[in-house]
């Protein structure tokens, strides 16, 4: 297993963050050499101008938290994020249309937003807690199709975060190449640790800094 740290998207991802919240949290990954920070749109400049020339990467959100957003905003989304210097984007699946069952339109966006990331990584948000089992499947099937980069189980902002389960589900479903990452509830060492055993690639966490001191 790789250094604990490069697991973890350092995430504050709250409405009421200020711009020092998004400073110390910055701050905190630097020291600890986080894979990413992932925040609101709206604090993508600062953060990209304070981890200017480390490798902690800015990660930032589009369609969110609801994902009912036109695949044309999203896209529009993604777009000005990559143009402030977002390295990674983290998207919200059309969780309604998906379980309407019009996968076409599910794929599209996904495929879209993958394509006005362009070279920034993309991470898909199925929101796991609201789908059955066999819509997790067709979720993570459709975003390696649409060719994204990873799969992620939530916004944090839903009933319910991530479960071994989902992990251990999604990983089958993706295969051994795509990226999985478990976001929501994953607040300590144990936790983080029985998620990566299950094939999370990278973490999501508000916590990352007591998950790797403890």
């Amino acid at each position: 297993m790789r250094p604990l740290n490069t697991y973890i998207d350092h995430t504050l991802l709250r409405p009421d963050a200020t711009k020092n919240d998004i400073r110390i949290l910055c701050e905190e990954a630097l020291i600890h050499q986080f894979a990413s920070v992932c925040i609101l749109p709206t604090h993508v400049a600062f953060a990209v101008d304070i981890l200017k020339g480390s490798p902690v990467k800015v990660c930032s959100v589009v369609g969110f938290p609801l994902g009912g957003n036109t695949t044309k905003n999203k896209c529009r989304e993604a777009e000005e994020l990559v143009a402030l210097g977002a390295q990674e984007i983290d998207m919200v699946i059309n969780i309604g249309a998906l379980k309407s069952k019009d996968l076409q339109l599910v794929k599209h966006d996904i495929a879209a937003v993958v394509e006005s990331s362009a070279p920034a990584i993309v991470k898909v948000i199925i929101e796991t807690c609201l789908l059955t089992d066999e819509e997790k499947i067709t979720a993570c099937t459709l975003a390696k199709e649409a060719g994204a980069h990873f799969v992620k189980t939530s916004t944090g902002f839903s009933k319910a975060g991530a479960t071994i389960h989902d992990i251990e589900l999604m990983r089958k479903t993706v295969g051994p190449q795509m990226g999985v990452k478990a976001s929501g509830g994953v607040r300590d060492y144990p936790t983080t640790q029985s998620m990566i055993k299950a094939g999370a690639t990278r973490i999501g966490t508000s916590s990352g800094v007591a998950i790797v001191t403890c």
